[in-house]
């Protein structure tokens, strides 16, 4: 690990550990707090979505932008939250970036109009983009690289997991009183862990040198939101009409014009040279198939057992909440599964789960899945996937990087999966909306299969990658 001389005056956060005092259980707990906080929101508006939309008028089209609202604003600006963190200090942009989390859920909260609700989910992205990295390069630059950070990776999993499955039920439970709860609770949680940051996170130093790459942050994050938008909108407008076309040159010139910017920028969000390493390609790569294909087959459930079977919003979260379950008690094992036997192996096992489970769900779903023989077994493999998958591509994709790039090294993995996920969820959109008309019959899954097909195919796209480490012979733990 490389060390810098602190500037006089200047408190630093302390060497990594490989033993747990009390000062290094609080900070974990803190971080802890902020990754449970984001899991409970994301569930809980998951489960809330039919309710906005018939309150609000909404329909599926839009109610995908709720989600990618949060997931756009949350992965276009990972690298630069995490880059931001190593420039101006971990602690400095995690507590002021959990400040404005708090202010844009109050706000989310009180709103009456579509558009404005979306946008507040766009600002809570933004917020969530600073301090997801800033707080998982705060734990691996206090822990050290192997068993000691495995273990807290896997303590850290497991409270995003918490989250998760407390989300769904909480969001089950306050749905059923008014959607608007899902937005307000996490406003007095995130300002509790905004005072317990300030008391036990130490001051560290910002970079002595270095700058904000801008130019590079908006082209991406305007790419991005023009490329969903033109994956969402082309069924109703159609793939040849001239706006259609004239949104997807845009985004690729916006995206291409990334490239070249951070090729010649002097300080890039993205230091290319990062992306010649295989085994974070291949841990980038594996959490867009995870994240991304997990994430939609959720929106499609959500929206399946409530807005066609008629669920109630608790009844869905029960039914949904097995998958969170396994993540929440098998991701405390996972750290020692690392050290006994790699990471690549375990990807492996993450995606072949995956691949399972959906591949599962789509031969016994027919045109009215029934719970116990399509969506519980469904389920399960997907929270054993989820369970193997995360902490093992995390650490796939920090290791051996050195502390100053940390904030890059940890932004670019969850940017790839958040990003990643947004398109996808876009394409599953555009092809459940396409299909609209052909689940008119009273528990008719029939226009949600093509989506199931198409995660279905990202994951088995996964499990290909995945494998080629595995194929090849390699023996190295982060091969």
């Amino acid at each position: 690990m490389t060390t810098t001389l602190p500037a006089p005056g200047t408190t630093i956060a302390p060497e990594p550990h490989a033993t747990m005092t009390p000062r290094l259980w609080g900070i974990l707990a803190v971080l802890c707090a902020v990754l449970f906080l984001d899991a409970l929101d994301v569930s809980m508006v998951g489960v809330a979505l039919p309710s906005i939309g018939a309150e609000l008028g909404l329909s599926t089209t839009s109610l995908q932008w709720i989600v990618n609202g949060y997931v756009l604003g949350y992965g276009g600006l990972l690298l630069l939250g995490g880059r931001t963190a190593d420039l101006l200090g971990r602690r400095r942009v995690f507590l002021v970036a959990l400040g404005v989390f708090a202010v844009a859920s109050l706000v989310g909260g009180l709103v009456d109009d579509g558009t404005l609700l979306i946008a507040t989910r766009f600002v809570k992205g933004l917020a969530a983009a600073f301090t997801a990295p800033t707080a998982l390069s705060i734990l691996t630059t206090t822990f050290h690289e192997g068993p000691a950070r495995n273990r807290a990776l896997s303590v850290f999993s497991v409270f995003g997991a918490s989250g998760y499955s407390s989300g769904l039920i909480l969001g089950g439970l306050l749905t059923s009183v008014g959607w608007r709860w899902t937005f307000l609770i996490p406003v007095p949680l995130a300002i509790a862990a905004l005072v317990a940051g300030r008391v036990l996170i130490p001051r560290d130093e910002p970079a002595h040198g270095g700058g904000h790459d801008l130019a590079g942050a908006a082209t991406l994050v305007g790419g991005m939101l023009l490329a969903v938008y033109t994956v969402v909108s082309a069924p109703d407008r159609g793939w040849l009409d001239p706006v259609t076309l004239a949104s997807a040159v845009v985004a690729v010139a916006l995206l291409a014009g990334f490239v070249l910017i951070e090729r010649r920028v002097a300080h890039p969000l993205i230091r290319l040279g990062i992306l010649r390493v295989g085994s974070i390609v291949r841990a980038n790569v594996s959490m867009v198939a995870l994240f991304g294909s997990y994430l939609s087959f959720q929106f499609m459930m959500t929206l399946y057992l409530q807005s066609v079977l008629h669920w109630s919003p608790l009844r869905m979260a029960l039914a949904l909440l097995p998958a969170g379950l396994l993540v929440a008690f098998g991701s405390p094992f996972v750290g020692r599964l690392i050290d006994r036997y790699g990471t690549p192996r375990l990807i492996v096992a993450s995606m072949l789960s995956m691949s399972l489970g959906y591949g599962w769900f789509l031969l016994t779903a027919g045109s009215a899945p029934h719970y116990l023989l399509a969506i519980l077994p469904a389920m399960l493999l997907l929270g054993g996937g989820f369970a193997f998958g995360f902490s093992s591509i995390m650490a796939q994709a920090t290791d051996g990087i050195a502390d100053e790039e940390q904030g890059l090294a940890s932004g670019l993995v969850q940017s790839s999966g958040q990003v990643g996920a947004a398109l996808i969820l876009a394409a599953v959109t555009a092809l459940v909306a396409t299909g609209g008309d052909a689940g008119a019959g009273a528990g008719d899954f029939t226009q949600f299969h093509p989506g199931v097909n198409l995660v279905t195919g990202v994951a088995l796209a996964g499990l290909a990658l995945s494998l080629v480490p595995v194929l090849s012979g390699r023996r190295g733990r982060h091969a």
